[in-house]
C-alpha cells in the first residue's frame, strides 16, 4: 500500500508544512507515504506524469487558493490515466466547500475537513489496513458505495504537542524555507481570514519548541517562518522564545513572526534593543486605518499605537517590519483607501504590501459579500473587483500603484531617489498614483523592464509631471539615482545620463596609492580607507559633486547591511553646503 501526499507550492523556495505533517504523525503505520512537491510555474503535463510514475494507490493533495486550480485539473487527468489510484483532498480550500467540490469533480473521493493529521491516521489505520467503512472515519466528506455524499462529525482540535518534529532530516531544505508553528487558531476574529473560525487558540509547549530552535540555530538554517497567526498573542509564550532566539543567536538564522504591534509590551522592545540586526524580522497586518473600517471586519487594533509602536521598532534599526494592506475592505473609498495608505507608509516599513481582498470560502466576510456589494473573480483567488464603495476602474488604479510600490519601494532599490522626489507631491499615495499613471499611458506597465530602466523612467517622469508641488533639481536627483544605483552593485553599464565615470575610475586609482592617500586625504580619512583592502576589486568610486558632505563616495561591495543589503559606504574630501545634504545625511 503506498500513498503519495502531493503539495503544488507557489515558487520553488516554498515548502509545504502541511504535507510533512501529515506524514510525521502517521509514521508509525506500516504504510509507504511519500512527498510530491512541485510549484504552479511548471507544466501540468509533467506535473501528471511525476505523479503517475509514483505508482501510489492513494494520491491527497494539499489545497489552498493558489493551487485548487491546478490540482483539480490534475486530480481529472489522473483519474483518466490510473482510474484505480483513489484521489483525496485536504487543506484550507477544500475543508470550507467540500460538498461543492466533490459535486465538481467526480474523481475526488474523499475531502479531509479541518486540521488533518489525526483523520489522515485514522484512515491509514482504520480504512486501508483494517478495512472500515468511511462512515467510521470522523472529519471527512466522501462518496459512498451509492456515490452519494456524506458528511462525518467534525474532529476535535489537536493537542499541538502531539504533532511531531518534522526537520529531523535536513536533506531537501538546502535551498527552501522553513515553516514552523508553535500555535494554531487565532483569538481575533477579522471576518476575512479563515483563522477566526479556529476559535480555539492552542499552542506547543515551550519544552517541545526551545529545542527544535536549538536544532534549526544548530543547523545554521537561513531563515524559518513562523506560520503562527498572531504570534504576540500569549506574550509569555513569545516572550520566551524571543528571548531563546537572542541568548543563542548563530549569527546566521533569521526569524519571521506575524505579530500584532499593539500587543508588545516594554520588555518586548528591551529585548528587542538586544538582537543583531536580523535576526528577526515582524509582519504587521495594518490592513486599513479607517476606525469604520475596522469595526466593520471585527478586528481589534488600536491604530494609533501600531503607529507608536512600529515607528519605535524602526528607529532601533535592527528589525525589518513588513506592514499589510487590504484594498477593497467595507467601507473603504478610493480615498480613504489612500489615507490608510498614506498613514501606512509615514510608519516607515521597510515593505509595504498593498493586498487586494480576496473572499474565501467559509469566511465571514463571504457571508456580507451581498451586503458590501462584493464583485469577486468565480475562480480563486476569488479577488474582489469592485464593491458598493470602490469601482473596478478605482481597483485597477490600485493594482497599478501597487505595481509601483513593489518596484520602487519594497525592492529597497531607490530608497534615496523616492525621498528626494516624493516629498514633492502632497502625499506618497499621490505620488505612486502619479507615477502609475506615467508607466501606463505610455504602454510601460506589465512589461519586463531592466534594472537600468526602472532609473532611467524615475527620472524622465521628474522632467515630465506638471503636477508636482516644485520640481525637482535635476542634478541632485539624478545624484540620488545613481547613489542608489551603486549601493546593491557595481553595475558594469552605466546610465546614459551620468556623467564623471572616468573620473570616477581615474581617482580609485590613485586612492590605491600610499602616498596619493597620505598627500591628498586627511588623517581620519587615511585610516578609514586604510582599513578598506584597497587592493580588493569590489570597490567602486564615484563623484557627486552636488550632493553629500564629500565629493566622492567609496562603495564597498564586501561589507554590506544585514537588513538592506546595501554596500558599506565611505565619504571622502568632504564639502559642505551642497543643494541636497540633508536627503542623505537622513538616509544614509
Amino acid at each position: 500500500m503506498k500513498v503519495l501526499l502531493v503539495a503544488v507550492n507557489a515558487k520553488y523556495i516554498h515548502s509545504n508544512l502541511a504535507i510533512y505533517d501529515l506524514k510525521a504523525y502517521v509514521n508509525s503505520l506500516p504504510v509507504s507515504v511519500q512527498l510530491g512537491e512541485y510549484t504552479v510555474n511548471q507544466l501540468p503535463e509533467d506535473i501528471l506524469r511525476g505523479i503517475y510514475e509514483e505508482g501510489a494507490d492513494v494520491v491527497a493533495f494539499s489545497c489552498y487558493i493558489w493551487n485548487i486550480t491546478t490540482v483539480l485539473s490534475l486530480a481529472e487527468e489522473l483519474h483518466k490515466i490510473a482510474p484505480a489510484t483513489r484521489i483525496w483532498l485536504g487543506g484550507p480550500e477544500a475543508s470550507y466547500d467540500a460538498e461543492a467540490l466533490l459535486e465538481k469533480s467526480s474523481s475526488v473521493e474523499l475531502v479531509v475537513v479541518g486540521e488533518g493529521e489525526a483523520t489522515f491516521y485514522d484512515l491509514l489505520d482504520k480504512h486501508l489496513l483494517a478495512g472500515q467503512d468511511l462512515s467510521d472515519i470522523d472529519g471527512i466528506v466522501y462518496r459512498n458505495g451509492k456515490r452519494e455524499i456524506c458528511r462525518n462529525p467534525l474532529r476535535p482540535y489537536l493537542n499541538m504537542d502531539e504533532i511531531p518534529f518534522v526537520y529531523e532530516d535536513m536533506s531537501g531544505f538546502e535551498h527552501k524555507i522553513l515553516y514552523y508553528e508553535t500555535s494554531r487558531g487565532c483569538p481575533f476574529r477579522c471576518s476575512y481570514c479563515l483563522s477566526s473560525i479556529d476559535k480555539q487558540v492552542r499552542f506547543r509547549s515551550l519544552s517541545l519548541v526551545l529545542p527544535e530552535l536549538q536544532y534549526f540555530l544548530e543547523q545554521k538554517v537561513p531563515q524559518v517562518k513562523f506560520v503562527d497567526r498572531t504570534f504576540n498573542c500569549n506574550h509569555e509564550h513569545a516572550y520566551e522564545i524571543w528571548r531563546y532566539i537572542c541568548d543563542h543567536d548563530n549569527g546566521i538564522t533569521n526569524f519571521h513572526f506575524e505579530i500584532s504591534a499593539d500587543l508588545l509590551k516594554e520588555e518586548d522592545f528591551q529585548l528587542f534593543a538586544r538582537m543583531r540586526p536580523g535576526l528577526i524580522q515582524l509582519e504587521i497586518g495594518v490592513q486599513s486605518t479607517n476606525p469604520d473600517t475596522i469595526a466593520a471586519i471585527q478586528r481589534k487594533m488600536n491604530v494609533t499605537k501600531v503607529r507608536e509602536q512600529v515607528l519605535r521598532v524602526h528607529d532601533m534599526g535592527n528589525i525589518h517590519q513588513h506592514l499589510d494592506l487590504i484594498a477593497g475592505l467595507p467601507h473603504e473609498t478610493f480615498s480613504i483607501f489612500a489615507r490608510s495608505f498614506n498613514d501606512v507608509y509615514e510608519m516607515k516599513p521597510d515593505q509595504l504590501q498593498l493586498g487586494f481582498l480576496k473572499v474565501l470560502k467559509g469566511s465571514c466576510m463571504e457571508e456580507h459579500r451581498e451586503e458590501y456589494g462584493i464583485v469577486a473573480t468565480s475562480q480563486p483567488p476569488y479577488e474582489v473587483l469592485s464593491t458598493k464603495w470602490l469601482t473596478y476602474e478605482e481597483r485597477c488604479v490600485l493594482k497599478d500603484v501597487e505595481e509601483m510600490v513593489e518596484v520602487y519601494y519594497n525592492s529597497g532599490q531607490f530608497r534615496r531617489s523616492i525621498a528626494c522626489l516624493q516629498k514633492r507631491f502632497a502625499d506618497a499615495f499621490t505620488f505612486y498614483r502619479k507615477l502609475a499613471d506615467y508607466y501606463r499611458k505610455r504602454g510601460m506597465m506589465e512589461q519586463k523592464h531592466t534594472r537600468l530602466f526602472r532609473y532611467d523612467a524615475l527620472r524622465q517622469f521628474a522632467l515630465e509631471e506638471e503636477d508636482s508641488l516644485e520640481k525637482v533639481s535635476l542634478p541632485v536627483l539624478e545624484e540620488c539615482l545613481l547613489y542608489d544605483l551603486y549601493l546593491t552593485e557595481n553595475c558594469k553599464k552605466r546610465p546614459s545620463w551620468a556623467q564623471g565615470e572616468k573620473e570616477g575610475k581615474e581617482r580609485l586609482k590613485q586612492l590605491r596609492s600610499p602616498q596619493w592617500r597620505r598627500e591628498h586625504l586627511e588623517p581620519a580619512e587615511q585610516e578609514a580607507v586604510n582599513r578598506i583592502l584597497i587592493n580588493r576589486t569590489d570597490l567602486h568610486l564615484e563623484y557627486f559633486p552636488n550632493t553629500m558632505d564629500g565629493r566622492y563616495v567609496l562603495f564597498d561591495y564586501s561589507r554590506r547591511h544585514p537588513l538592506t543589503n546595501e554596500a558599506a559606504t565611505l565619504p571622502l574630501e568632504i564639502n559642505s553646503g551642497r543643494e541636497g545634504v540633508a536627503i542623505f545625511r537622513e538616509l544614509t
